[in-house]
């Protein structure tokens, strides 16, 4: 097993001592920061992302996970500033105003950060106009929602809608989650994108990207 296997497989264990000694390890040996990203922590990730989805380990597991590849990024954000190796992409995230519940925000961020994304939370209880705003000032071409109440889900229309009136739906694209949204809910409210789950979130991010 060569060191990015290493890195790989103590990221999905879990184990964040590991990855810090595996990561500066591959530093030091002079392995190419975007290598150790790619081969190494955003491959554990996404091992991990398909086993959540196929019900194979559990939010603890992918918590533990990202503890551990939080750690080794530690390591290595300072390498890959160094080598200015850009981002996949910005996305914003938050839940609607109203709903109070971010379980599933929180993880879907922590599978974007998993999969090279700059990440920028802005929690629970969020109103439309803030959503845009940060999207702007923050250059992010993605907006992600999340809502767990049926009462709130209406509220991811106002930033549909809201984008659309500052003609800024064409750069900035939607994606909505959580409990009572559905791929239908979606079309209505001119959302782009509706993932069921934090892995689905990743891929429709990853192909909103790529064709953007």
């Amino acid at each position: 097993m060569n060191i990015l296997e290493s890195i790989s497989t103590a990221l999905r264990k879990g184990d964040d001592e590991e990855v810090a000694a595996l990561t500066q390890q591959a530093v030091d040996e002079g392995t190419a920061p975007q290598e150790i990203l790619d081969d190494g922590l955003i491959h554990g990730m996404n091992v991990i992302g398909e086993q959540f989805s196929r019900h194979e380990i559990f939010l603890p597991d992918v918590l533990l996970a990202a503890k551990a590849m939080y750690a080794g990024m530690d390591i290595l954000k300072p390498q890959l500033i160094k080598d200015k190796i850009p981002s996949r992409g910005r996305i914003v995230i938050g839940t609607v105003r109203g709903d109070l519940h971010d379980i599933g925000k929180n993880l879907v961020g922590i599978m974007l950060k998993g999969a090279g994304f700059e990440v920028i939370d802005l929690g629970k209880d969020v109103p439309a106009e803030v959503f845009i705003d940060r999207a702007v000032s923050e250059g992010a071409s993605i907006i992600g929602m999340s809502a767990l109440l049926t009462t709130t889900a209406p509220v991811m229309q106002d930033v549909t809608s809201l984008l659309k009136e500052k003609n800024l739906d064409e750069e900035i694209k939607t994606i909505i989650g959580g409990a009572p949204v559905t791929e239908k809910f979606a079309q209505e409210i001119g959302a782009d994108a509706y993932a069921f789950d934090a892995a689905k979130a990743v891929e429709c991010v990853k192909n909103m990207v790529q064709k953007g």
